[in-house]
C-alpha cells in the first residue's frame, strides 16, 4: 500500500468519526482479554462471523498478542469440520471470568442467543457486540458498537475490518508482552517488553480496510 491509498483512506473516514468509534471499542475490547486464546466469537445460526474471525486470528499473530487468538463458536458445525471450525454452543457453558465472548451479528439476536449470552455473563466472562443497533444484545454488553441499517458511512463488513485492525494495535495491558519471532524474553526484574508490529502487516491491513470502505471484495 502507498501513501496516497493510505491518505484515501484517511480522508475518507476522518469526517465520519468512525475511525474514532471504532477505534474506542477495539481499545476496549483488547483491554478485556486477559488469557490466551481467551476470545470467543459467536454469531446467530444464519450469520457466523468466520471473516472477522480470521482477521482477528491475523491480527494476533501479526502483533504477537496470543490473548487476541479468536475462537469462533459455531451452532451446527458440520461433523467433518477442521478443528478450528468445529467448536460448538456447548463451549460457552465453559466460559470463564478471564475470557471475552464477542457476538457479531447484523440481525437481531435470536432469544436463544440472547439467553446463552446471558449464561455466559453470568458465569462472569466480558460481553462485547458488534450488531446493527440491538437494545436486547447490547443491555447484555459491557461494550457494543451499533453499524446502523442506513445512514451509516461504513458497511457492516467495513466495520469489522476496521475493529479488527485497530485491536491489534490497541495499547497493551500492564504486565503484558507483545511476542515476535525471535524476540528476547521478558526483563529479568518482571517487566514485559512491547514490540513493534512488522510494517508489512501494517501494510495488509490498511489494505484490507479500504478495500472494504471502497466496496472492492476482499479476501
Amino acid at each position: 500500500m502507498n501513501a496516497d491509498q493510505v491518505a484515501t483512506l484517511r480522508a475518507l473516514l476522518a469526517p465520519t468519526g468512525w475511525l474514532d468509534r471504532t477505534a474506542g471499542f477495539a481499545g476496549a475490547l483488547r483491554r478485556s482479554l486477559r488469557t490466551p486464546s481467551g476470545l470467543l466469537v459467536v454469531g446467530t445460526a444464519d450469520y457466523e462471523p468466520w471473516h472477522m474471525t480470521a482477521h482477528l486470528a491475523d491480527e494476533s499473530r501479526l502483533a504477537g498478542i496470543p490473548e487476541l487468538w479468536p475462537t469462533l463458536v459455531r451452532w451446527a458445525p458440520p461433523a467433518d469440520a477442521k478443528p478450528h471450525l468445529a467448536v460448538g454452543l456447548d463451549r460457552l457453558r465453559a466460559a470463564s471470568r478471564r475470557e471475552t465472548l464477542l457476538v457479531v451479528s447484523s440481525q437481531l439476536a435470536p432469544a436463544e442467543l440472547l439467553e446463552r449470552v446471558n449464561d455466559v455473563r453470568h458465569l462472569g466472562a466480558t460481553i462485547f457486540a458488534l450488531d446493527r443497533g440491538d437494545p436486547e444484545l447490547d443491555d447484555l454488553a459491557s461494550e457494543s458498537l451499533a453499524v446502523p441499517d442506513q445512514d451509516s458511512p461504513v458497511s457492516f463488513d467495513a466495520a469489522q475490518h476496521l475493529v479488527s485492525a485497530a485491536v491489534g494495535d490497541s495499547p497493551l495491558a500492564p504486565g503484558e508482552m507483545r511476542m515476535t519471532p525471535g524476540g528476547p524474553a521478558p526483563d529479568t526484574d518482571g517487566r514485559r517488553l512491547q514490540y513493534e508490529r512488522p510494517q508489512t502487516g501494517l501494510r495488509s491491513r490498511l489494505a484490507r480496510l479500504l478495500d472494504a470502505v471502497s466496496g472492492t471484495p476482499s479476501d
